[in-house]
């Protein structure tokens, strides 16, 4: 993980519990003897959020509604801090201004880059309800109402326009795109994901696979997965290049860099790709922007 992520070293369950009370009912030892959870219990990693945001963030509350993306908050806060060092090369000094695309009822990233580095940060969804939950998100918390902004996007054929109003400016744009093409593929991929966090301290399986973990369709999946989706957000940003910085987006799939690149020269964009490791998980963003 990036050096300045709160969680570079192992969770805390102690000082988490304490923070919020409620997580202690799924605590057990784990084999090394060692506080633990059950990854694959949805309720138990929903308490672990609110317990990371509380302790670690000042947050007051959060949450998301049934079967929406509980998100891993250790791997969202290093996009936040590799974003901060792409601003920091090119001598940004400004109240930072960002634009997250895709927020999500979680609301996650506009939450981060508040109470990490007190930025002004702008959160954008499609999905009505989505955009209802993370409201009720920044609400909970003083800062976070003074310092994030969610707006609906009426039109899901445009990404930055209807959003992006002509006297703004915003120095990063971010986004965690829809990886997969498909529900099919969607469903492999929770199931797989599940199956890998499911082996508990005996060995067992758990009874407790379900797709709670998997997401709404907005999140998940979009005709032709991440590659059209980035590329499609590739060509519209080339209408704002006044408007913004650095467009940034996350990339899962390494295969579909030489798509992006080929786009990304194509518009004649200056571009850089940053790698970001979370344990075994190896992802990376992509930052592009225009003379």
């Amino acid at each position: 993980m990036h050096p300045k992520n709160n969680h570079n070293s192992s969770y805390n369950f102690d000082a988490l519990s304490t923070s919020h009370q409620k997580l202690s009912k799924y605590l057990f030892k784990n084999s090394y003897g060692n506080s633990s959870i059950d990854f694959s219990n949805n309720d138990a990693v929903l308490e672990l959020n609110r317990a990371i945001l509380k302790h670690h963030y000042g947050v007051k509350d959060w949450g998301i509604p049934k079967g929406y993306l509980c998100p891993p908050i250790p791997g969202r806060a290093d996009y936040i801090y590799y974003i901060s060092d792409l601003l920091d090369e090119n001598f940004v000094k400004d109240q930072i201004i960002g634009l997250d695309i895709g927020v999500g009822a979680n609301c996650i990233y506009p939450i981060l880059g508040s109470q990490i580095f007190n930025w002004k940060m702008v959160g954008v969804d499609i999905n009505l309800d989505a955009v209802s939950a993370a409201q009720v998100n920044i609400n909970y918390t003083a800062e976070l109402k003074k310092n994030v902004e969610i707006r609906y996007q009426e039109n899901n054929a445009n990404i930055f326009e209807g959003v992006i109003q002509p006297n703004e400016y915003y120095h990063f744009t971010m986004c965690n795109p829809p990886f997969h093409s498909s529900e099919k593929e969607a469903t492999k991929g929770t199931l797989r994901k599940l199956k890998n966090l499911a082996s508990n301290s005996t060995g067992t399986l758990s009874s407790k696979l379900n797709l709670n973990f998997g997401g709404q369709a907005n999140e998940l999946w979009c005709n032709g997965g991440e590659a059209l989706f980035i590329k499609r957000m590739i060509k519209q940003s080339s209408n704002f290049k006044n408007h913004v910085g650095w467009f940034t987006s996350l990339v899962s799939k390494k295969k579909n860099l030489p798509k992006i690149y080929k786009q990304l020269d194509k518009l004649k964009a200056i571009h850089k790709t940053t790698e970001m490791s979370q344990g075994n998980k190896q992802s990376r963003f992509i930052a592009w922007k225009f003379q």
